[in-house]
């Protein structure tokens, strides 16, 4: 941001976090999160850096690809981007998603903003977009991202049994899914909604 912007452009603000648009200049904080191996612990890959090349070409293909849309997560008091949220895999045929989010900067963990965050994606997917279901999956022993998922609408509907790796030790994956009957719609709802007669 230059000095006369006061905030960055965001499409979703809710009480403690907004949702904006990726931003080329954030590559290398983006980046820096995706390099974190505690992160990196709950993406399901081998945890490896990451050049600054790779983070940019991943951008660039997240930037405009047509199966998947991100944002960039901001916390509201200053503005701080403190990391990305995504629906991919979008079936837009049946109507479905996959979530998935990094709260990348570790002061912003456990302020409730993975919950808030997962609120307005959940909302931005069934009151904006139109899809009806979103799934994710999340590892058994990530307690937190559990607790926040939970709290904003998802529910457990199985489990991939000892397939996920940690330190020698095998845990379950679990799946879970939101659906648009199940969800009320925290900020959307008044922004997509008819015109009243004056």
């Amino acid at each position: 941001m230059d000095g006369h912007e006061t905030s960055p452009v965001v499409n979703i603000c809710g009480e403690h976090v907004a949702l904006g648009p990726l931003r080329s200049d954030l590559i290398p904080e983006y980046n820096r999160w995706r390099n974190d191996f505690f992160l990196q612990r709950t993406f399901g890959d081998l945890p490896k850096p990451v050049t600054q090349e790779e983070g940019t070409a991943r951008h660039e293909k997240q930037a405009t690809t047509s199966d998947a849309l991100w944002f960039t997560i901001y916390e509201i008091d200053g503005w701080k981007p403190i990391g990305r949220t995504d629906l991919f895999e979008i079936d837009w045929r049946n109507r479905s998603a996959r979530y998935g989010i990094m709260i990348g900067e570790a002061e912003a963990r456990g302020k409730g903003y993975g919950t808030e965050t997962t609120r307005l994606t959940l909302d931005y997917a069934f009151t904006a977009l139109g899809l009806h279901s979103v799934m994710l999956d999340v590892s058994e022993y990530n307690l937190a991202g559990r607790h926040a998922y939970e709290k904003a609408g998802f529910h457990e509907i199985g489990r991939r049994r000892q397939s996920d790796l940690l330190n020698g030790h095998l845990y379950d994956l679990i799946l879970m899914d939101c659906i648009a009957t199940d969800f009320e719609s925290p900020v959307l709802g008044r922004i997509f909604a008819p015109d009243e007669r004056r």
